[in-house]
């Protein structure tokens, strides 16, 4: 299957990272990678990106601030958050600052990829609907 979607993922840990994008990839994903929340910052000006999935323990800023930047810019952009560490306070911060998910580690390959396709699925029917309503 051939996806024209692009993914950033913002994951400080490189294993981690290498293995969603991987996964992703398999599955037709354009797929970047950043290790901070700089780092992300400089890509996501560079390219328009679907879907970042975004880590909430990054080593220069929290998940929950980029994503805050983010959103001062992006509206469109589905935001699914990843953390090893689950905190009900991290995730009804990460709702509440606009993030499309949460999600635990470690995520089986199959849950990540359903949830992908899934949220790119919801954002195709709303705009369908948008459109023909």
């Amino acid at each position: 299957m051939v996806h024209a979607e692009k993914i950033l993922i913002v994951e400080d840990d490189a294993i981690i990272s290498s293995l969603i994008s991987r996964v992703l990839e398999s599955h037709g994903y354009f797929v970047t990678t950043a290790r901070t929340g700089k780092d992300a910052l400089a890509k996501i000006q560079t390219l328009n990106y679907d879907l970042i999935l975004l880590d909430i323990g990054l080593p220069d800023m929290t998940g929950i601030e980029l994503l805050e930047k983010i959103r001062t810019t992006n509206l469109d952009v589905i935001i699914i958050m990843i953390t090893g560490h689950p905190h009900l306070d991290s995730s009804i911060d990460s709702i509440n600052h606009g993030a499309d998910g949460y999600l635990v580690k470690p995520i089986s390959n199959t849950d990540l990829v359903d949830i992908v396709d899934g949220k790119f699925r919801q954002r195709f029917e709303r705009w369908v609907n948008n459109i023909f309503i």
